[in-house]
């Protein structure tokens, strides 16, 4: 079956209009809960959503389902893993993450007439769109529970005022009618309520979950490194991002030629994919350092790790997050990061503790802790790695974050 088309799962069963739970049995107390997230590309909502209905569908008091619009794009898709696990999917074509007026009144009707059909407790809706879109079903179906994650916000610096206002007014309307906002970061509810977006006591941060049974006992790095053309005494500055604006890819080429100027055999490896990759190949051609630049191109979030582990340092230049997953990614490994000091950063990067905070757009003091780190005091960058790691590992866990969801949605139900 196509990506684009709109398919309920095999393992359950739909009678008379209404689902009867996964293999076509209905199981008496438990509490269903619909998800639902714009799309299931390869990006750090994605894979926090998934996790969480991963995580709940292994709780036996609970039956969950996934609604997503397809994962259309160059940044790659989760729902052959969703599907692979056996996930309650269903994917609504029309949902698209831009904003397109008969699309949107579709998708709106078949969120609508999918939550009435399951009849959940509880729907639990993650980005914009959706966000918007699905929390207003769930309030017009009388659903006992909705609850939103925000993940990232929608209105930022970077675009017009009159964008900035439509984006705040719906977020607005749809924390009029939720019942807890999940952020994950305590930045992101400072921003959401200094704009009028809910209430203080809506909000609970839950940070975004990791599996970190996969950053440990990693191969040899080597192989990686003569699979990618990295010699032995090539250093390597990493970046992972989808290749858009915002993003800070157009940072990285600005400081490239002075870091290279300093230390000729480095090479910086760009993972991601996305429409910013031929202007990437073109800029560095122009700027003379396209043999230190390396683009891996899209990569399996089951590789990330492995990824990460060939890098010296991670750099994290992107304008806009509510906490980049790549941080703590890399803190999980203990490698030293660099990043700009904006929204929830600087949460789990502290400078002089667990990583260098950088002034957004500062590029002078961003190539200096790059070259720093690379060729300065290592037992000093080891210590903050593993101060790193330690508070990835305290607050970072996949199962941490499912078991802080279900305390919520059972203190909401209690009421």
């Amino acid at each position: 079956m196509k990506e684009s088309e709109t398919h309920y799962p095999a393992q359950a069963g739909w009678e008379r209009g209404r689902p009867t739970g996964a293999g076509g049995k209905k199981q008496s107390g438990q509490v269903r809960v619909v998800h639902i997230i714009t799309r299931l590309i390869l990006g750090g909502a994605q894979e926090n959503t998934l996790l969480t209905v991963e995580g709940l569908q292994a709780k036996r008091e609970y039956e969950v389902w996934l609604i997503s619009g397809p994962a259309l794009g160059p940044e790659g898709s989760l729902i052959s893993r969703a599907r692979a696990n056996k996930v309650n999917l269903i994917i609504i074509p029309e949902m698209r993450r831009n904003i397109y007026p008969l699309k949107d009144a579709v998708a709106f009707f078949k969120l609508y007439r999918l939550i009435r059909k399951i009849n959940p407790q509880i729907v639990h809706t993650h980005s914009s769109k959706a966000g918007f879109l699905g929390r207003l079903a769930a309030y017009l179906a009388r659903v006992k529970v909705i609850v939103h994650t925000i993940h990232g916000l929608p209105f930022h610096p970077y675009q017009s005022k009159f964008i900035n206002f439509i984006y705040i007014l719906t977020e607005r309307i749809a924390a009029s009618v939720t019942h807890r906002i999940i952020s994950v970061a305590d930045a992101m509810t400072h921003q959401a309520v200094k704009a009028g977006v809910g209430k203080p006591a809506q909000y609970e941060t839950i940070y975004s979950g990791l599996e970190l049974n996969k950053f440990k006992n990693l191969s040899s790095p080597q192989r990686l490194r003569q699979e990618l053309g990295i010699r032995e005494n090539q250093k390597v500055i990493g970046t992972i991002a989808r290749l858009f604006p915002l993003k800070g890819y157009d940072y990285l080429l600005k400081i490239a030629p002075a870091v290279i100027k300093l230390i000729p055999e480095v090479r910086f490896l760009f993972v991601g994919d996305g429409i910013l990759k031929d202007k990437i190949i073109s800029e560095s051609r122009k700027s003379g350092i396209a043999e230190h630049i390396i683009l891996a191109g899209l990569v399996n979030p089951e590789r990330i790790p492995e990824m990460i582990n060939i890098m010296d340092v991670l750099v994290h230049p992107s304008l806009r997050e509510g906490l980049p997953r790549a941080v703590p990614q890399a803190l999980a490994l203990g490698k030293p990061v660099v990043a700009f000091d904006l929204d929830g950063t600087r949460e789990v990067l502290r400078r002089g503790e667990t990583g260098w905070l950088v002034t957004p757009t500062d590029f002078e003091q961003m190539t200096k802790d790059i070259v720093a780190i690379l060729t300065g005091d290592k037992v000093t960058v080891q210590k903050m790695g593993e101060r790193g790691r330690d508070l990835v590992y305290q607050k970072f866990d996949a199962g941490l974050m499912v078991e802080k969801i279900n305390a919520v949605y059972q203190k909401l139900l209690a009421f």
